[in-house]
This record gives structure tokens, sequence and C-alpha cells, in this order.
């Protein structure tokens, strides 16, 4: 089989990373994105506008003009109180959306248009989030909506270009331990958390990395659309 290409953002640790290592473990070929650039790393900043289409354009320089499958990983996960002032919670609102959502239905569109071109098929696997369903904090209710709007667009994909080979899925994690969900699990009582995950602990970086590459590369075509969730049981549907 030809090497797949893989574009794969926030690729610079915690899950990113994660996917990187068990993709490139599997043959494929494979371009990260972060803050910072790198041999394999195409430094962007997603919180601006335009920023995904440039990513999606030196990933295709760096991968001689071929995508195979899209990991859209990169994401913020930043609080804002419900009775902030009105200019910083349109601004928390603004940023999240932005990182979370558009900046990744402007590489799932880029992606569509390319695997069209193409005529092969291909894949987009959206990292999206538990909260997409059970909802979050009050402090986290853009996160949540965010995550939400992810999963209708991967479900939307799927049925839109299911017949042109192109398929999409979705993951869901709760809470991994990336240096983001320590934080998060300390700030808010970490026994009292755990205690409300049957499983007793959160998903570990690789755990999450292994559904994303069996999606990216080994999920049958009758699969897309799946949404697989990765949280311990602590939220069941």
């Amino acid at each position: 089989m030809t090497q797949p290409h893989i574009l794969v953002t926030g690729s610079t640790r915690g899950i990113g990373a994660a996917v990187v290592e068990a993709l490139a473990a599997r043959g494929a070929r494979v371009v990260g994105h972060g803050r910072t650039a790198g041999p394999e790393v195409v430094a962007a900043d997603l919180a601006e506008p335009g920023a995904a289409d440039r990513l999606w354009a030196e990933a295709m320089t760096r991968l001689d003009g071929r995508i195979d499958a899209v990991v859209n990983n990169a994401g913020v996960f930043e609080p804002i109180a419900v009775d902030s002032a009105p200019g910083d919670w349109a601004a928390a609102w603004a940023r999240t959306m932005q990182i979370n959502l558009q900046a990744a239905a402007d590489l799932c569109r880029a992606a569509v248009l390319h695997l069209r071109d193409r005529g092969a098929g291909g894949r987009i696997v959206n990292v999206a989030s538990r909260a997409a369903y059970r909802g979050d904090s009050p402090a986290h209710w853009h996160y949540a909506a965010s995550k939400a709007g992810m999963v209708g667009m991967t479900k939307s994909i799927a049925r839109g270009y299911a017949v042109e080979q192109i398929l999409a899925f979705a993951v869901c994690p709760g809470f991994v331990m990336t240096g983001m969900a320590e934080d998060y699990l300390a700030s808010r009582g970490g026994d009292k958390l755990l205690a409300d995950i049957p499983l007793g602990r959160v998903a570990r970086p690789e755990e999450v990395a292994s559904a994303v590459a069996y999606l990216a590369l080994d999920a049958p075509a009758s699969m897309t659309g799946a949404v697989l969730d990765i949280n311990g049981a602590s939220f069941v549907r």
C-alpha cells in the first residue's frame, strides 16, 4: 500500500504527540503542527483567521502534494465566568470557537476539496470531547459548545461525502492525563472527580492515540460517522 500521508494538529504534546507516535509506528508519514516550527512540525497560530489554510498549504508542500488523512486535535480549554465583563466573555467565546471549531472546519474543508480532486478518498478524524454530550463546568460553556459543533460537523461530513469515499470520524475523550488535565484535576479536587469515573482513573494519551490511529488507518468504511467515547464509563450513551 502507498504510505499514508497525514496531517495532525496540536501535535507537540499530550494527545497529539501520542497520535504522531502511533501513526509513525504504523508507517505513516506525518506532518504535525504547533506554535513553533520544527523538522516535521508546521508553525501556525490557529487563533488567527486564515491560519488553518496556511497550515494546510505548508503541510501539502511538505507531504509532496498529497494528504490522505487529517487529525484535528488542536484545541484550548480556557475558563470564562458567566459574570465576566461582556467584552471578556465575547472574546473568550470567539477565541475558543476559532481554535476549537472554525480552524478545524477550515482544515476539514481543505481536506474534502483535496480528496475530492484526487478521487481516491481519504479520512478525517476529529478529536472532540465528552463535553460535547455531557456538557462541562459553569466556566466552560464555550468549550462544550465548540466540541458539540465538532461532532455535528463530523457527522455532516460523513453523510455528505461517503459516496466519494471521504470518511469522517470523531473521538470524545473525557479527562486525559496531559498537563492540562492534571492542572484541572488538581484545581477541582482530583479524588472527587476520579470518583465519577468507574474505571478509577483518567485516560492515558496513548489510549486515545490508539483509537485515532485505528480510525485514520484501519476502520472499515461502513464506520464513517462513528463517534468513539474514551472516558472510563464516566458518560455512556
